[in-house]
């Protein structure tokens, strides 16, 4: 059976070069442990913006500014083939990784970021690119929305894999889009954490009869590097966990086999077995034959947004 890492350990944070270097060191770690399949938390390269939950509207602004601007300069633009390091890597395995990153759009006004969860094949070459399709509330300030073209499944050595990103896991519709292309393995990487998130987790499990990944961002005050402007203000514990983590793999069905990994770092490993899914759908198969299409239809607009286009009116 196929194995999986799901990678929980920090990022260095507003350091894309660093990040990317400790993801290519992970994923051989992995590959040297057997794992056929590599999955990193939401936007962990170059991290998490988790400044966003303790600065405060109106009198923080010229920090989230600052923030911003270190954020803009080091996240990904693919056209320049930024995520190269971690390419090399997968291809030098022979794994295929999931990974989220800060996405800089490069097609227009390269000034807009996506909350973007990218597949990497075996040989090195990225298979999917989904965007996160609503941010959560103050997430709204970061990222702009993303669209349906990377809303599919891939095949991959753990089964048909796609991929959601924490709270697009609420979305009945995207998750039914998921359903709908024979998903076998569902990978949701996530700021969420919680008994709440995993049973939200579990549920999905239990509803699209699929593996599921929750892939969790574990992160202490002090993981946060020194040189963050007003490091001691905003996080004046260095002990305190600003997010457990919870990394968590359940089979179909909702029985939890690897996790949670609570208050760690590390990499939590699985062994995923695909034919269990089709044996699961024997009773309740939601984009088969418990699916009514004479009654309920789905339809995904696949087509990317057309950019602006500037002209003078004569």
């Amino acid at each position: 059976m196929p194995r999986i890492a799901v990678v929980q350990y920090p990022s260095v944070l507003l350091d894309r070069r660093a990040t990317l270097a400790r993801a290519a060191e992970i994923v051989v770690e992995a590959g040297e442990h057997g794992a056929a399949l590599v999955v990193f938390p939401e936007t962990f390269i170059p991290g998490y913006p988790a400044w966003i939950w303790r600065l405060r509207p109106g009198t923080d602004m010229s920090l989230a500014s600052e923030l911003h601007e270190r954020l803009v300069a080091e996240s990904i633009d693919l056209s320049r083939d930024d995520l190269a390091p971690l390419r090399a890597a997968a291809c030098g395995r022979g794994v295929t990784v999931v990974c989220g990153i800060h996405e800089r759009d490069a097609s227009h006004s390269r000034t807009t970021l996506y909350n973007t969860c990218v597949v990497i094949g075996e040989g090195g070459e990225i298979v999917n690119r989904h965007r996160k399709l609503v941010p959560t509330s103050a997430e709204r300030m970061v990222w702009g929305p993303g669209d349906a073209t990377g809303l599919r499944v891939v095949e991959t050595p753990c089964g048909r894999a796609g991929t959601l990103i924490c709270w697009e896991s609420y979305m009945p519709l995207a998750r039914f889009a998921l359903y709908a292309q024979g998903i076998e393995l569902y990978v949701a990487p996530t700021w969420d954490a919680g008994d709440g998130w995993i049973g939200t987790l579990q549920h999905i499990a239990r509803e699209g009869r699929c593996w599921v990944v929750g892939a969790g961002s574990s992160l202490r005050a002090s993981d946060i590097p020194e040189t963050f402007p007003r490091r001691s203000e905003l996080y004046p514990d260095l002990d305190e966990w600003l997010n457990p983590g919870d990394s968590v793999v359940i089979e179909p069905g909702g029985k939890i086999v690897a996790g949670p990994l609570r208050k760690e770092h590390g990499i939590l490993y699985a062994e995923i077995d695909p034919s269990k899914v089709a044996v699961s759908r024997r009773s309740l198969d939601v984009a088969g034959h418990y699916a009514r299409p004479d009654v309920l239809q789905l339809v995904v607009n696949e087509s990317a947004p057309a950019p602006v286009v500037f002209r003078r009116r004569e």
